[in-house]
C-alpha cells in the first residue's frame, strides 16, 4: 500500500528504492560549521530538478545517486525494516528544564552534531529560564535533522519548532568528509514495505547509504563508513 496526502509520501519498497509521490523538491543541505567544527546551521546547496514521482537511491550503490538505477538487485541488498514502530513519545526520554522539557529518542540520531555545542543540550535545558541559553538550546534542537531532539514548552505542553518547507534533503558534511541521509522536512509520510505508516512528523531522516542498522531511518553510519554520494 501506498499513502499519499497533501504533504508527499515515500513509500519504502522491499530491498529496493525510496518511491517517492507528489510534487516534493529535492535539495542539497549542507552542514555549516564553526572555526572550531561545531556543527552550527545549514547551508542550502543546489536544487535537482526532476519530474513530479521519482525513485531514490537506498543501497548506497547506484551509479546515478541519487536516482536509484536498480544497483541493488545487483549487489542482493537486504533493505530489512528494523526500526521501532513505536511513536516518538514512548521511544523518547525526557529531561527537565525550568522553562522547556527536552525530549530525546537516542535511536533516532543520525549525527549531524547540532547538540554539541555551548556544552550541549541536555545540560542547557536545565538553564532555559536564561532567554541566552533558551536561544540557543532551541536552535540546536531545531537544527536537528532526525527529529532526535524536541523541545517541549512546560506551559503549553506543545513541542517548540518552526515551520519547515515540504522537502527531501540531501545532507552533505563536509566537516566529516561524508554525504549524510535523506532528510524528510514538513511531515512527509513514511510507508513501510508491508505497509505500516510510520508517525508523521516535522522532520525525520532516512537512511542513503544503505548501512544503518535502524532502517528505513539513518543511524549515523554513514560517518563511519565515509558515505559519498558522489562515488
Amino acid at each position: 500500500m501506498t499513502k499519499t496526502n497533501s504533504q508527499g509520501c515515500v513509500a519504502v519498497s522491499r530491498d529496493g528504492p525510496y518511491i517517492v509521490t507528489g510534487k516534493v523538491p529535492l535539495v542539497e543541505q549542507i552542514i555549516a560549521t564553526a572555526a572550531n567544527g561545531d556543527s552550527e546551521s545549514w547551508r542550502e546547496g543546489k536544487t535537482i530538478q526532476l519530474h513530479e514521482g521519482y525513485a531514490l537511491c537506498r543501497c548506497g550503490q547506484s551509479r546515478k545517486k541519487p536516482i536509484c538505477d536498480g544497483t541493488h538487485i545487483d549487489v542482493g541488498f537486504d533493505g530489512t525494516e528494523t526500526a521501532s514502530r513505536e511513536t516518538y513519545l514512548k521511544q523518547a526520554q525526557i529531561f527537565d528544564g525550568p522553562a522547556l522539557l527536552l525530549a530525546d529518542a537516542e535511536s533516532l540520531c543520525a549525527f549531524g552534531r547540532f547538540c554539541d555545542p555551548n556544552g550541549k543540550v541536555w545540560n542547557q535545558v536545565a538553564r532555559t529560564d536564561d532567554p541566552h541559553v533558551r536561544d540557543s538550546f532551541l536552535r540546536q534542537v531545531e537544527n536537528c535533522p532526525s527529529g532526535r531532539l524536541v523541545a517541549v514548552d512546560k506551559v503549553t505542553g506543545s513541542a517548540v519548532k518552526r515551520n519547515l518547507p515540504v522537502s527531501i534533503s540531501l545532507v552533505e558534511d563536509p566537516e566529516e568528509q561524508c554525504s549524510g541521509p535523506l532528510w524528510l522536512r514538513g511531515g512527509i509520510a513514511v510507508v513501510s514495505a508491508d505497509g505500516f505508516e510510520y508517525e508523521v512528523r516535522d522532520r525525520v531522516t532516512l537512511c542513503r547509504c544503505g548501512q544503518s542498522a535502524n532502517k528505513p531511518f539513518c543511524d549515523g553510519t554513514h560517518a563511519s563508513v565515509k558515505f559519498r554520494a558522489d562515488k
